[in-house]
């Protein structure tokens, strides 16, 4: 198991409490990951750690916050990523590439943490779902702003068609891993993003639609 962050007579090393805080959560994400929330153990959390369950303790008062702190960072991470492909400068069909890239990257990432968020045993818990559903939103919101500005349509209709693009980006995404990778990444998100994209752009431009 690991021990990082011990000294060699096996006693917790003294660390900086955000340092100590960065190694638990590493340590938990991967037990998360490899047995699910249910499974894992306060225990099991402490021994990949390298440290003791009252070190655990002072850190995250119990298996329920720790999974929460490890929720945030990974939806602040996604939202994070569809509004940085917002910001593309570049043209529309480019920000809807990137944006169904930012989906694709996040679930093939080395570390897993797809799974926390997607794939989740505790997608029920009232918690969560309130944490899926904030994310789910910004994201659709961070699109739908961009679908706005560039066609002009009411609020309700971007949010749907921006809805739909979220979605389908989830769940090509999870079916892409989950068949094995069959496809060359960047060639699904290509098939994907133009799927996307022919659909949108059936809506004029906003400065098209004066035109006419």
């Amino acid at each position: 198991m690991g021990s990082v962050g011990t000294r060699a007579e096996g006693r917790p090393a003294r660390l900086p409490r955000s340092a100590r805080r960065k190694q638990l959560l590493a340590a938990a994400q991967e037990v998360f990951v490899a047995q699910g929330y249910h499974a894992a153990a306060m225990d099991d959390i402490a021994e990949r750690a390298g440290v003791s369950k009252p070190v655990l303790y002072q850190h995250f008062p119990g298996k329920l916050e720790l999974y929460l702190a490890l929720l945030d960072t990974h939806c602040d991470a996604i939202v994070e990523g569809v509004r940085e492909a917002m910001r593309v400068d570049s043209d529309n069909r480019d920000r809807v590439h990137a944006a169904v890239g930012a989906y694709f990257d996040f679930v093939d990432h080395d570390s897993g943490a797809f799974r926390l968020v997607f794939a989740s045993d505790l997608r029920n818990d009232p918690t969560v779902r309130e944490r899926m559903t904030r994310v789910e939103n910004a994201c659709t919101s961070a699109v739908a702003d961009d679908i706005m500005a560039n066609t002009g349509g009411p609020r309700g209709h971007a949010e749907l068609l921006a809805s739909g693009l979220v979605g389908a980006a989830v769940q090509a995404a999870q079916f892409w891993l989950g068949g094995g990778r069959a496809v060359p990444k960047e060639a699904a998100v290509d098939l994907l993003a133009t799927l996307a994209w022919r659909g949108i752009a059936a809506f004029p431009r906003q400065d098209e639609a004066d035109a006419g």
